[in-house]
């Protein structure tokens, strides 16, 4: 039978029932989505009979979420109700019931679902969505929010604004930490005698990153509803929603700043300290197996020799006894080779020095993280050898290069925008990975141009973890001295060592701004009296509405095209904002490349401008130590 999709759109009457101190179960005009393949008279009595079940749990065990099922005569139904956890048993029984009288409506499709201001039902053929909602959902579309419709002088001010900003940030940060995936919360806001009011809660048994990654989506839909004074987000895996006037019992909210912060103090402890035993354990590893080497005889060096799977001598054939004619490049702390093995197996081949202290720590810190990471955007570690003070890195081969030598270089003007698009969404998909998909926070803390590599299809392949650090479980940040490249770096960072996954967001930002201009940070505009940097440019252009004109003069754009440039220059300036807070995760900067909307009312804030040579530097105990980037 053919699968159809059919969406009903069915208004339900605004009305308020069981009034209770200031909470009253409302229902909104949400639409009732009916869809699949055509149902047998078998699958709608089961159906009702799941539905009925719902209720009767609902009722029975006095609980606020329910699930139920009927197999019969081969016709499975699996149905499954949540109301929201401000709301008493009577209350949620009553919206359930509503929702359950507009999903028998559909006749023409085995799954349905809706969703009410207070509550959501849905059934299917299949009992896979209990974990995953978004299971099967390829046709159905993201989320939706709705906007209170207001006039201009009813709007939130600016100060209002910004609170209830950092509000919904909060929010979506609290809500996958609770147990139960709840959050009720109010703000005030003190000089202006008001109060806001918040909650979010995810689908009942979902699991944490489900959770998260719906929640970073309420937060970007929330937040283009300001500074409209109500706004409400409704997904399959969760609800959100922000308003002035107050939803649920003030007894029923909760401090979501100890929720945020947690014990601080104690986890920053143990996770200090499991770092430090791991350093220690990692350094006196370290330690013995340079000992080893210089005390062994030869015939025991040659045996330690090509660890993972590489030989030292082997390398260097391959790479021409580290001739200059096959530098793929050059960094701080050494040069990068190419490498032919076996005349088919093309590599690279980063060599170090171990001399430098810095650049044995570098050695270390890449071969740490990146031979656990694997991401299609992050560049992979395929080994790594070593022979006398030389430390080798063996590293994929990216047969285009560096993305700033088509960017500025003896490339320029060879890439389209849709190839510049691509290599955009792939470094914030890289950075998203470490950010919030592997099983620890990762900050690369050197993302600029020449740190971007490029497949054999112009696929992006973020490179050089030398800098990159741990940053640890539930803290916002840690102090550090700085290392990086001025330029590409936060003044949060560069000018006070304050590090956290904003900083990479920061540089993000500013690598996006060098794709779609051509342009390096650093170079001046002497088109104007005053000479400005290129991140100053771009936001003056985009104060004035006119940031199309930042765009690289090689590139011969449609008007859909201009378009899209405008609204991710938009999204690179968001990047660049201080504070750091205003910045969004690199989560929530891949979901807004990849929809099609503009970004809507978000208002930006400029950053405090650090503009210096690009150099790579390295603070030590007593002195900086610089060290010439080659971009």
């Amino acid at each position: 039978m053919t699968v159809q999709l059919v969406v009903l759109v069915v208004l339900l009457l605004t009305k308020s029932v069981i009034s209770q101190s200031n909470t009253s179960v409302t229902y909104a005009d949400i639409p009732n989505h009916c869809r699949g393949s055509l149902p047998t008279s078998n699958f709608i009595r089961n159906r009702n009979s799941s539905l009925d079940e719902l209720v009767m749990q609902l009722s029975s065990t006095r609980v606020l979420s329910a699930r139920a099922q009927n197999i019969t005569g081969g016709d499975p139904v699996f149905a499954q109700a949540q109301c929201r956890n401000y709301l008493s048993v009577d209350q949620c029984v009553e919206c359930i019931n509503e929702g359950i009288f507009n999903l028998v409506k559909c006749r023409v499709g085995n799954s349905a679902y809706v969703f009410l201001d207070d509550c959501s039902v849905r059934y299917e053929a299949f009992s896979s969505f209990y974990n995953d909602p978004n299971v099967n959902e390829e046709g159905a579309g993201p989320g939706f929010s709705i906007c209170s419709n207001v006039s201009a002088s009813q709007t939130l001010s600016n100060n209002t604004r910004d609170i209830v900003d950092d509000f919904i940030s909060d929010i979506r940060d609290a809500t996958p930490k609770r147990s139960n995936l709840y959050v009720a919360s109010l703000r005030r806001i003190t000089n202006e005698n008001a109060t806001m009011y918040a909650m979010a809660q995810c689908a009942a048994n979902i699991n944490k990153a489900i959770c998260q990654a719906c929640m970073d989506t309420a937060n970007i839909k929330l937040k283009a509803c300001l500074p409209s004074r109500e706004g409400k987000y409704f997904d399959l895996a969760c609800f959100a929603k922000y308003s002035e006037t107050s939803f649920f019992n003030d007894n029923q909210t909760m401090d979501i700043t100890s929720i945020l912060k947690g014990d601080h103090l104690s986890k920053v402890a143990i996770v200090a300290g499991a770092i430090g035993g791991l350093v220690f354990l990692l350094l006196t590893i370290v330690l013995c197996f340079f000992r080893r080497r210089k005390n062994s005889k030869k015939t025991e060096q040659e045996d330690s020799k090509g660890t993972l799977n590489y030989n030292y001598e082997d390398l260097r054939i391959a790479t021409n006894n580290f001739s200059e004619e096959n530098i793929l490049g050059k960094g701080g702390f050494g040069d990068v080779y190419k490498a032919t093995i076996d005349e088919k197996n093309v590599v690279a081949v980063k060599k170090l020095q171990v001399q430098d202290v810095r650049a044995k720590e570098e050695f270390e810190n890449e071969v740490t993280l990146i031979s656990n990471v694997h991401h299609r955007n992050l560049l992979r570690l395929l080994g790594w050898s070593s022979e006398g003070s030389d430390l080798l890195l063996v590293l994929e081969y990216m047969a285009n290069g560096s993305l700033d030598h088509f960017l500025w270089g003896s490339k320029r003007g060879t890439l389209d925008w849709n190839q510049r698009y691509e290599i955009i969404l792939g470094i914030a998909k890289g950075l998203a990975h470490l950010h919030s998909e592997y099983h620890v926070k990762i900050i690369h803390r050197d993302i600029k141009s020449s740190n971007i590599l490029l497949s054999d299809d112009f696929k992006a392949k973020i490179a050089d973890f030398g800098l990159a650090r741990f940053q640890p479980e539930d803290a916002t940040h840690v102090n550090t001295k700085f290392a990086g490249t001025l330029g590409y770096a936060p003044p949060e960072y560069a000018l006070r060592g304050v590090l956290s996954d904003k900083v990479d967001t920061y540089s993000f930002g500013i690598v996006v701004l060098e794709i779609i201009s051509g342009r390096r940070c650093t170079d001046m505009n002497c088109d104007r009296p005053s000479m400005e940097y290129l991140l100053e440019h771009a936001w003056k252009l985009y104060e004035k509405k006119i940031h199309i004109k930042l765009t690289d003069e090689t590139l011969d754009l449609n008007e859909s095209q201009q378009e899209r440039v405008m609204k991710i220059t938009e999204i690179a300036l968001l990047c660049t904002q201080s504070p750091a807070a205003k910045r969004p995760t690199m989560s929530e900067v891949v979901l807004m490349l990849q929809e099609d909307q503009s970004l809507g009312k978000i208002q930006l804030t400029r950053p405090t401008f650090v503009n210096n040579q690009n150099r790579r530097v390295h603070i030590g105990p007593s002195k900086i130590n610089i060290g010439v980037s080659h971009v």
